[in-house]
């Protein structure tokens, strides 16, 4: 059967995200997981906060629209906020809005989508219609520094993330989603948490900045 990201599910990703390793992300209350949610859970009331976020957001979701360079209406029913060819940022609801950007796994998750890869094929690679842009990228960095800044959330694999990461570092099945995994300059897909964690490090650059 496939995962669902349930309550324990959750809770273990945030846990990991804090640097309270749960064991893996199973969905299981075990002994070590529940160690490891007492441990969070006072380190984060020893700095005056909740387990996480009053709003129940605890991660944020890369993606791409796999559509041109603006978003259409199925983008704007999909996501919490879309990046378009130009870098600018378009939020057309709120982020406790319900939305369906990431299979069984959307709740306590900001869909954030780069508006690109219109026609883009991942083996043999070709980037398409409209291959994501730099000012693209560096709009998700500052995004994602600005909501982790607003909302508490640390930059890590459990908590900042792409669609393509989901599945391995999550536990969540997804439908063969590659994005993302390329980025400007690349000559092709590589490895989701590697392109990840160059995602990540542009994001740690920005809210050093803040």
């Amino acid at each position: 059967m496939t995962a669902v990201m349930n309550a324990v599910r959750a809770r273990q990703a945030r846990c990991a995200a804090l640097g309270f390793w749960p064991g893996p992300i199973d969905g299981i209350d075990g002994p070590r997981t529940r160690l490891a949610y007492a441990a969070a859970q006072d380190a984060q009331a020893a700095k005056g906060l909740a387990f996480h976020h009053p709003t129940g957001i605890t991660r944020i979701h890369w993606h791409w629209t796999a559509g041109g360079y603006s978003p259409n209406a199925v983008d704007l029913r999909s996501y919490h906020a879309l990046i378009d060819g130009e870098g600018k940022v378009r939020w057309p609801v709120d982020l406790t809005t319900s939305r369906s950007h990431t299979l069984n796994a959307n709740g306590g998750a900001i869909g954030l989508a780069i508006c690109a890869m219109a026609g883009a094929q991942e083996r043999p690679f070709s980037w398409g219609k409209a291959p994501i842009t730099p000012a693209q990228v560096s709009a998700l960095a500052r995004e994602t520094a600005r909501l982790c800044r607003t909302y508490d959330i640390p930059v890590s694999r459990w908590s900042t993330l792409s669609h393509a990461e989901v599945q391995p570092s999550l536990g969540v099945v997804q439908r063969a989603k590659w994005d993302i995994t390329v980025l400007p300059g690349m000559d092709g897909p590589a490895d989701p948490i590697t392109v990840g964690d160059r995602l990540r490090d542009l994001v740690a650059r920005e809210l050093s900045t803040f």
